[in-house]
């Protein structure tokens, strides 16, 4: 087979792969599933921000954040150095899309992903992370090249490739791994 011949297959095995370590994990008492994931976020409460510094590009319809810059919306919490937020103005700024560089972190309760850059897309309820994505719920944990969280549907996928289109990032295997905790009976 071909490597794209592969890679519909590859993410399917994936999805079903990354269902069954959640459902391995929650029917052994390691991962809680529970309403506070990062996936069963409301998109559509208000947001607040911090930075260091705000640069607003009326023009442009964007507003660019540095400096620390901290997101918060309904319990949902995104960090990283740099953040772009594309907005539509029909009389009311409405957020499109945020998109944050370098050492981004999103938290929501006791659910934590990491990577090098994410994109919120706030009309189709995505939040895609790519780059040394690491996800951890309590001691449990999940890594790989991408992850896109439907908060729609309420499904995190984690692929190995932080492009998703087979190419594995630079000095990443293409490979998701992770560990659970297990109930010791004693």
């Amino acid at each position: 087979m071909t490597p794209v011949a592969r890679s519909p297959l590859r993410r399917l095995a994936l999805i079903w792969g990354v269902g069954g370590f959640a459902l391995a994990a929650a029917l052994s008492g390691g991962m809680t599933l529970q309403a506070q994931s990062i996936a069963s976020h409301n998109s559509d409460a208000p947001v607040t921000y911090d930075a260091g510094k705000i640069v607003f590009d009326d023009r442009a319809n964007q507003v660019i954040f540095s400096g620390g810059v901290i997101v918060n919306q309904a319990g949902l919490r995104i960090q990283s150095d740099r953040m772009l937020v594309n907005f539509t103005d029909n009389g009311q700024l409405e957020i499109q899309r945020i998109t944050a560089t370098s050492g981004v972190t999103v938290t929501r309760g006791d659910e934590r992903a990491t990577g090098d850059n994410a994109i919120y897309d706030f009309n189709r309820r995505i939040i895609t992370m790519a780059g040394n994505v690491s996800l951890r719920r309590g001691t449990d944990t999940l890594n790989g090249g991408r992850l896109v969280i439907d908060l729609a549907s309420g499904l995190s996928t984690v692929d190995g490739n932080a492009s998703g289109s087979g190419a594995a990032a630079p000095g990443w295997q293409g490979r998701v791994t992770g560990s659970f905790t297990v109930p010791q009976n004693r």
